[in-house]
């Protein structure tokens, strides 16, 4: 169910259009920063103010060195009684301001983990509803594990992202300036030292980044594969092990996986080389700037220094504040090349995540409406709040149809071809009529084209060529959710949820009542057994009603369709599990349920649609024969064929 619409009540959410107006640069990692700084300004801004105090504390930590030392330790030293009042005094006032940094980095760091969870709660907001609105046609071209996969690693990766990265990121650059400028003013010759050191750190962290970031896509990638392949193994588990294909499916797991661990390998590998690497240059040009600096203090260039810098020579305590500076300088840049892993990963995480966002959605222009209505004495249709039972189609005032237009249930299709791959044509001139409460059947092999044309008329695919319209409009003019909520279909692959048997029943209209839904039950002949289990319609099913029988499942598909009582049927091979005295009884609910309706039936079991009004039988995507049961078998075509399994021979 489309997760806009519940009981047909159209349920705020966030669209898609509002989140991507809140994405900036077409760089998916800027479009996350862009997406969290529309949806968090006021939070952003306290952080960027935590992070300046908490970096200027730091800085200030440092300056104080060079007074401790000049200023109180140097004259110290040439008194007979040294005073330490002033100097316990200057180490409280230091303490209360590095209190103050603790402060604002314990806020950002809170407030950060908060960002961080409200962006993957709207992120995952937007990806599922950005996803029930996706075509069909997605869903059969990817695997569904690694769908999930997005949900899951590639989310989380974000999360780590925002919560560490993005406030390190900050405070790397604020101390980098904020170091930088103290340092200018300590000593320019040291800074030029320091800054040339630096350079190299920044060159060697571009470079292995670069390198890196490729094999953290690829992991992404494996990654998603690996979970796609344990997703069809574990509902697939059965045919598994009927066929004995256990070695088979642990071969073909540990390719995959052998491809996720030398994908994860070099990934991390380049990554881990970047922490020592430029540790190391860290440690080096501590070293320089320390004989640096120390002779220009001892007086070995203190004529250059004068001369060339216009400043004096450098005192101890200058210095050693300095080197503590340099430590301030290189550990924002050794702080960034530690995240270069996650940067990576959120890299390819994001292009993940927006790939999946950035993919077309349904299109629906559709401007007629279905709607419930009252008729008056006079015979006037008129809308109705509640539902009635009595649907009419409401049109634009710009429509070619103006006003309620009663549903009748003529579906048509004229001159309609269809593929699902350009160039592999599956349908072909396929022209048919519907006529109000017919029941059409189309019969064939498999691969004919019969659930593909039902598939078409839903609108889960749209044609290429040719027309089909619902009640004289072309159903690219009926809006989606009119359009299938008019129909009332029942596939061949059941799908139960994990909730009570009532719940899955009134899945087909989320309004029902308990008894509406009992009725349903009742109506296919579901209610026997549903009686015999433990606990009734309030029995919990596992998931996809693994607790259940298939025949079982397909009664509880059956008579959710029945309790949504739609004006239109799709019964997609709806009894091709059940046993033949369970179809028995079940045809009896099943005419009574199409009683009135228009119907589309695919069956294989031909026994179920001899009453049909016209069959239509398909070979290859074309309507080879037509007609009722009697006439078709007195063709001694395609369909005598089928009915008594007997080849006729020319």
């Amino acid at each position: 169910m489309s997760a806009k619409m519940r009981g047909g009540v159209r349920e705020p959410h966030m669209s898609r259009a509002d989140l991507k107006k809140s994405l900036g640069k077409d760089s998916t990692v800027w479009r996350l920063f862009g997406f969290i700084f529309k949806n968090y300004k006021v939070r952003f801004g306290v952080v960027l103010v935590c992070i300046v105090i908490s970096a200027l504390t730091t800085l200030a930590s440092s300056l104080f060195t060079r007074t401790l030392i000049d200023d109180y330790i140097a004259p110290m030293l040439t008194q007979a009684t040294p005073d330490f009042s002033p100097l316990a005094l200057a180490l409280v006032k230091l303490a209360a301001v590095l209190l103050v940094g603790v402060a604002a980095s314990y806020s950002y760091n809170l407030i950060m983990i908060f960002v961080g969870q409200g962006t993957m709660l709207k992120l995952r907001q937007g990806l599922f509803s950005h996803m029930e609105d996706l075509p069909l046609s997605y869903f059969d071209s990817h695997s569904h594990g690694d769908i999930m996969s997005v949900y899951t690693n590639d989310v989380d990766t974000l999360r780590q992202v925002i919560g560490n990265t993005v406030p390190n990121l900050f405070q790397s650059l604020i101390t980098l300036f904020s170091t930088f400028v103290s340092m200018i003013v300590l000593s320019l010759p040291l800074t030029l030292v320091s800054l040339c050191m630096a350079a190299l750190t920044v060159w060697v962290t571009g470079k292995l980044g670069g390198m890196s970031r490729k094999y953290f896509v690829e992991r992404q990638k494996s990654l998603g594969a690996v979970n796609g392949f344990i997703e069809e193994m574990v509902s697939g588990q059965r045919v598994v092990k009927v066929y004995c294909h256990e070695k088979k499916a642990v071969e073909d797991f540990s390719v995959l996986n052998e491809k996720l661990r030398s994908s994860a390998y070099n990934a991390n590998k380049i990554g881990s080389m970047v922490m020592p690497i430029n540790g190391n240059i860290g440690n080096l040009g501590y070293v320089l700037t320390a004989v640096v600096g120390a002779l220009i203090a001892l007086g070995g260039l203190t004529a250059w220094y004068v001369s060339g810098a216009g400043g004096a020579a450098l005192t101890l305590g200058t210095l050693v504040a300095f080197l503590s500076l340099q430590k301030n300088f290189t550990r924002p840049i050794s702080s960034i090349s530690n995240e270069i892993n996650s940067i990576a990963m959120a890299s390819a995480g994001t292009d993940r995540v927006y790939s999946l966002l950035d993919e077309p959605q349904e299109i629906d222009n559709g401007k007629v409406t279905l709607v419930n209505t009252n008729v008056s004495p006079d015979g006037n249709l008129t809308v109705s709040d509640t539902r009635t039972g009595t649907w009419a189609w409401k049109a634009e005032p710009a429509s070619a149809v103006e006003g309620l237009v009663p549903l009748q249930g003529l579906v048509s299709l004229k001159d309609v071809d269809f593929s699902y791959v350009e160039g592999k044509q599956v349908l072909f001139d396929i022209t048919l009529t519907a006529y109000p409460g017919q029941k059409i059947a189309f019969v064939g092999g498999t691969g004919a084209g019969k659930t593909t044309i039902t598939n078409l008329i839903n609108r889960f695919y749209e044609i290429q060529e040719g027309t089909i319209t619902y009640d004289g409009f072309d159903i690219r003019d009926i809006d989606k959710d009119s359009l299938r909520r008019s129909l009332g279909i029942v596939l061949q692959e059941t799908k139960l949820f994990s909730a009570s048997v009532l719940d899955n029943i009134r899945y087909g209209r989320l309004d029902a009542t308990d008894e509406e839904c009992r009725e349903a039950a009742r109506l296919v002949y579901a209610d026997p057994f549903i009686r015999r289990l433990p606990q009734g319609y309030d029995t919990i099913l596992s998931a996809d009603g693994g607790n259940l029988s298939q025949g079982e499942r397909q009664l509880l598909a059956i008579a959710r369709a029945a309790v949504a009582n739609p004006p239109v049927l799709i019964l997609d091979e709806a009894t091709s599990s059940i046993d033949t005295r369970t179809e028995k009884l079940i045809q009896k609910g099943m005419d009574s349920l199409m009683r009135g309706r228009t119907t589309f039936v695919i069956a294989h079991r031909l026994s179920t649609v001899q009453n049909a009004n016209y069959i239509m039988v398909m070979d290859h995507g074309i309507i080879i024969e037509r007609g009722r049961h009697d006439e078709l078998l007195a063709l001694k075509g395609k369909y005598f064929e089928l009915f008594t399994g007997n080849q006729i021979t020319a």
